[in-house]
């Protein structure tokens, strides 16, 4: 059996930093994850004022229930989608002007859904070159709250941005949601804003978010479920035995579930309060399944996919088009290099058992997909060459020297 350490999760540590901002006192953040887009999502923090002491394994965070402590300012959001949309939701409600850009990746990706409820709730925001994207100023001056509709089919995290600000809003939201993915992502940020104390709920299609100040807590941060599904695969992948600690059936994440469709495949599974313990069988089994509610781990299934006796088809993740890259495209490009049969929908792709050979892969900026084509290489003779392997800095830059360790454990 391997233990594989995984650093804090992505998703917890943004909202744990939107959260301690907001709260009245200090908040203490241990285990929070270092990489690109946790480091942006403080750098953005601190350009609007708010003081972060970032020491290993322990970040203290000043909050401010008022709002940033400038009036003006300026906040790049790197290729991070929690900062690029938490942060203009944040500042909205307090008072100044802030001007927020990110990469040409983050640039390309949907930001209408969330902007349009702040208009509709009379935040003054304009985007500056492309509607719906970045470019974006803020004129904030405070949010009344009230009611509102919104459409979260494309992202949950829409919804989560407008939820976190809720308890800052002069009266509370009511937000009734006509389309909702990665329904986990919205049941986490509930969680999380309990334990900082709001009683935000969900009834029905509606979130009832009250007035009520957060407060500041000592917040213990979990590992990250979606990097946890690249070594689970590994080892269903290879027939070995990978335990991850600190992750099991309590775990606030839904993608702790991708460990349930490799127990579909036929891998041996176990599943403690805080652990999580993965065998592969002699073979994978082709499935079909629904991954809508988890679907960061569509490419990690898709990476694994060939090795099946059969065919696996994932269904429902039209989502997974609009993240750093089309994946499903991107998956069905890397398969096809690698001589694997795949064919893909809107909302759906289809891989068929075969060998993969050595290929060049095309990450497309996106970490997910160098990450699942490092472990498809686990089976490959020749293995894989990436053209992006830094790319995942974005969420585990020690990634590939983890990987590399495994493979020299399992002599492969």
């Amino acid at each position: 059996m391997t233990i594989v350490e995984i650093p804090g999760s992505k998703s917890i540590t943004a909202r744990a930093l939107f959260l301690a901002a907001a709260a009245e006192g200090s908040t203490v953040l241990r285990r929070p994850l270092l990489s690109d887009d946790s480091e942006g999502f403080a750098e953005g923090l601190r350009a609007l004022g708010y003081r972060i002491d970032q020491q290993p394994g322990v970040w203290t965070v000043e909050g401010r229930p008022a709002g940033p402590a400038v009036a003006e300012a300026d906040v790049f959001c790197r290729d991070g989608a929690t900062t690029a949309r938490f942060l203009p939701a944040l500042v909205s409600a307090g008072r100044g002007t802030f001007r927020f850009d990110a990469s040409a990746q983050m640039r390309r990706r949907p930001l209408g859904p969330l902007t349009g409820a702040l208009r509709e709730l009379g935040v003054d925001l304009t985007h500056e070159q492309a509607e719906g994207h970045h470019p974006l100023t803020v004129r904030a001056d405070g949010i009344k709250g009230g009611a509102l509709t919104l459409d979260a089919g494309l992202s949950s995290q829409f919804l989560t941005a407008l939820l976190l600000t809720g308890p800052l809003t002069a009266d509370g939201l009511d937000i009734t949601v006509s389309d909702l993915v990665s329904v986990p992502y919205v049941e986490m940020t509930l969680a999380m804003m309990r334990r900082f104390g709001n009683d935000a709920r969900r009834v029905g299609d509606t979130f009832h978010v009250p007035a009520q100040p957060y407060r500041a807590t000592d917040y213990l941060i979990e590992p990250d479920a979606s990097t946890a599904s690249y070594f689970l695969a590994a080892a269903a992948l290879t027939g070995r035995t990978v335990t991850i600690p600190g992750l099991g059936s309590d775990s606030l994440q839904g993608d702790i579930r991708f460990a349930e469709v490799l127990r579909q495949m036929g891998a041996e599974v176990s599943l403690s309060a805080d652990s999580v313990t993965v065998t592969g069988p002699e073979r994978l089994r082709g499935i079909t399944v629904n991954m809508r509610d988890i679907s960061d781990t569509v490419p990690t299934l898709a990476a694994i996919a060939p090795f099946a006796d059969g065919p696996v088809r994932i269904e429902d993740v039209y989502n997974t088009r609009v993240k750093e890259c089309d994946r499903l495209a991107a998956c069905e490009q890397n398969l096809r290099a690698m001589g694997v049969r795949v064919s893909t929908g809107r909302d759906w792709i289809e891989i068929h058992p075969g060998q993969p050979h050595a290929a060049a892969i095309a990450c497309h900026g996106d970490h997910r997909i160098a990450m699942s084509f490092s472990v498809t290489a686990l089976r490959t003779p020749g293995g894989v060459t990436l053209d992006d392997p830094a790319c995942v800095r974005k969420t585990f830059p020690g990634f590939h020297k983890a990987l590399s360790a495994l493979r020299a454990e399992w002599q492969l």
